[in-house]
């Protein structure tokens, strides 16, 4: 056996998955290396697929050939489409899976991946020669080489989980944590952090009263992730919803001070959109309830997901909280819920393509880029996996735009904005939402994935059929001309204004009270043409009815979003490289310092001046003011409070900006360096101080300190420059 190959993915998670199957089907000789073959694609959280967003980057990722759609399908026990009640740019697919099929369904497509081949071990130590990624050594000492590494690694980097005051090293419950790889990665200048996630309890369901919760079923239409997907195999099972009380939250609170959140135990940064109970109780201390899920981990299993409790309290804590829910009032659980730290990259050092600015060879994936979420690890994955066999080949990158799919939002905000929290993708993060829809991923992404090597011929064609075949529906809509008084019946019928002159289909099924379907049923020609769909007719239809009903929202988000594209797409020519810029910039202060003010313009004791005029002082006819009177006395000349004023000041001192010119550039102009430069002084000063400048006096010297004798001020200036080297 050889251990030399194009691609090592580390790491079995969603993203490591994903990055290692479309490695693979790429064409590139791929390793995965996981520290357990029977927990690839361990859900390690909620066992549940899609959700707002999330279920959009699960249909692009089935788009572009990926495989969590099909797993997803595969092994769904309840399926919902989510914001039904909104426009079809909110439609969210979501589905809870069974947890252990879902890994087997994994496990089944990767084992019979050509040019993939999986090894159990551990990876300590990144290999680097000559500045770019050579491999991996693991904790068997085996030595993998490749030229592209893919880091997935979840949560498992120096991953710590606490229960209270119990603190246990892993990367997941019964599960070792990695050491020494960040360490590795560090040292050639990556920078990292720390953050933090949670899980909930595991509650066995024969100590649940179900008959106290309220059911919640799922939905049994044509929907499913997949484009390529069968109909659901699985046993299709209810999830329960019930709500916390006043008295659970006594207890939690009484559990606060034992909270390695509120305690000091743990510093880094949880995720704010997915907060644990004990987090809630704290932001949202006037609530009285907040609501929870109970989730089938499984077809036939007793145990469950209680969705909305994460949490790190102590276990006595969450068990006598838990048993104040009538519901749960014979609890018995699997396990308790438990907060993790690990360490992630900061993904500003890495390009679109996920592959790092600084370590050539090296891409990033999933949570050590500093997101959460099943379907953003996948994401990110499938371009990681695309790029390095892309590398490899030596293709051209492949890079989504932010008006082409979620995934292409997510990996923008990482690799421009950073992260000061867990990412969690929403819709509202996406500028172009009506243009990023789940009916569409396939339309977006799948000819662009064919184009590369990942779609295959068969989804390809698949996707053309469809194509097609709505084209054809909405073609036949925009020209089919309709007659009030043969159709005005049928439309008083399903609640809408009768017609006064004739018009086009088209126009008709923009109506919210009008579909393709309840329409067809009065246009004969119509219903025939739908009848002729045999093959995914549901899809096409809803794909066809949301291309009519919203075109002027989507031609005028696309009419932006190209503009915005177009200015996107001016770029610098590569004469310019910003690495030769320069900036520098002194501050200077002084804090706690008095000074005595001088102002001839207000002078307050020496009448030889005209100035004194000015002065509301102290006479005989003006016996109320609070100024001296004006005398030359040496009696008068006494230091007053009233002349005293607080000092302290910050000021910028110096700002200066250069270029310096790339040697071939200016080897073009006979010499050897060029820089240029713009230098300024004084540009900004804060302070309270009224005088003229609190740093400059003519008797600012050791027998004099603090005085301003109204000095003239420092100048501000600046200056231009250009530096050559012959």
């Amino acid at each position: 056996m050889k251990f030399d190959y194009d691609v090592i993915v580390i790491g079995g998670g969603h993203a490591g998955c994903e990055a290692a199957a479309a490695s693979a089907n790429m064409g590139a000789q791929t390793c995965l290396v996981t520290m357990d073959m029977n927990k690839i694609g361990q859900m390690s959280c909620n066992p549940a697929v899609g959700g707002i967003a999330k279920g959009q980057i699960v249909r692009e990722i089935d788009a572009l050939g990926g495989y969590m759609g099909i797993v997803t399908d595969r092994t769904a026990i309840q399926f919902r489409m989510l914001n039904r009640s909104k426009g079809p740019a909110m439609w969210s697919p979501r589905a809870q899976c069974d947890r252990g099929k879902f890994i087997w369904a994994w496990r089944e497509i990767l084992e019979n991946t050509p040019n993939l081949h999986i090894w159990q071990d551990q990876v300590k130590e990144l290999l680097v020669e000559h500045g770019e990624v050579a491999g991996v050594k693991t904790y068997f000492d085996v030595v993998i080489r490749a030229r592209c590494v893919i880091l997935t690694a979840g949560t498992f980097l120096n991953g710590l989980m606490h229960i209270g005051h119990t603190q246990l090293p892993g990367g997941r419950v019964a599960e070792p944590a990695s050491y020494h790889l960040t360490e590795s990665i560090a040292r050639h200048g990556i920078n990292y952090g720390r953050m933090k996630t949670g899980t909930p309890v595991r509650i066995d369901g024969r100590s649940v009263h179900f008959e106290e919760m309220e059911i919640q079923e799922g939905e049994h239409d044509y929907h499913k992730f997949s484009f390529m997907g069968r109909d659901r195999q699985l046993k299709q099972l209810p999830c329960w919803t019930c709500f916390t009380n006043p008295e659970v939250h006594e207890v939690l609170r009484s559990g606060l001070p034992d909270s390695p959140l509120y305690n000091g135990q743990i510093q880094s940064i949880g995720p704010r959109y997915c907060p644990s109970i004990e987090t809630k109780l704290v932001t949202f201390p006037e609530r009285g309830q907040h609501q929870l899920f109970l989730e089938p981990e499984g077809e036939s299993t007793q145990e469950y997901y209680l969705n909305g409790f994460s949490s790190s309290l102590p276990l006595h804590i969450q068990i006598e909280a838990l048993k104040k829910i009538p519901a749960f009032r014979d609890l018995a659980i699997y396990r308790p819920g438990y907060a993790i730290e690990y360490d992630y990259f900061d993904p500003t050092q890495l390009y679109h393509t996920l592959e790092s600015k600084i370590l050539p060879g090296l891409f990033m994936a999933g949570q050590v880029n500093g997101t959460t979420g099943y379907e953003e690890a996948g994401g990110q994955g499938i371009v990681a996996g695309i790029n390095a066999a892309l590398k490899c080949s030596g293709g051209e990158p492949f890079v989504m735009h932010r008006d082409e799919s979620y995934i292409g939002v997510l990996i923008d905000d990482l690799v421009t904005k950073g992260v000061d929290e867990p990412y969690r993708m929403f819709t509202s993060r996406a500028e172009y939402r009506i243009l990023l829809r789940q009916d569409d991923a396939d339309a977006r992404l799948t000819e662009r994935s064919y184009q590369i090597g990942l779609a295959t011929r068969e989804r390809y064609d698949h996707w053309l059929s469809k194509k097609e075949a709505v084209e054809h529906i909405v073609s036949f809509c925009k020209e089919f001309s309709l007659k009030p008084a043969l159709i005005n019946p049928e439309l008083e019928a399903l609640g809408t204004t009768p017609l006064k002159y004739g018009c086009k289909l088209f126009e008709l099924i923009n109506r919210p009270q009008i579909t393709v379907k309840n329409i067809a049923e009065h246009i004969v020609p119509l219903k025939a043409l739908l009848d002729t769909l045999t093959d995914r007719r549901d899809e096409i239809i809803e794909a066809a009815e949301v291309l009519i009903k919203y075109h002027g929202y989507i031609a005028r988000e696309r009419i932006i979003a190209d503009k915005m594209q177009r200015l996107e797409s001016i770029k610098i020519k590569g004469r310019f490289d910003y690495k030769n810029i320069y900036f520098s910039f002194l501050l200077n202060g002084v804090f706690g310092q008095t000074k005595e003010l001088h102002d001839y313009n207000f002078d307050r004791w020496m009448p030889t001046y005209n100035y004194i005029s000015g002065m509301d002082y102290w006479t005989p006819e003006n016996p109320t003011s609070d100024i001296p009177a004006a005398t030359n006395s040496s009696s008068n000349r006494v230091i007053s409070s009233r002349i005293i004023e607080d000092g302290s000041y910050l000021r910028l001192k110096n700002v200066t900006v250069g270029y310096t010119f790339p040697a071939k550039l200016v080897k073009k102009w006979k010499i050897d360096k060029a820089r240029v430069y713009v230098a300024a002084q004084n540009l900004w000063t804060c302070t309270g101080y009224s005088g003229y400048d609190p740093e400059v006096s003519v008797r600012n010297s050791a027998l004099t300190p603090g005085l301003d004798y109204s000095s003239y001020p420092r100048a501000y200036s600046i200056s231009f420059g250009v530096s050559l080297g012959f």
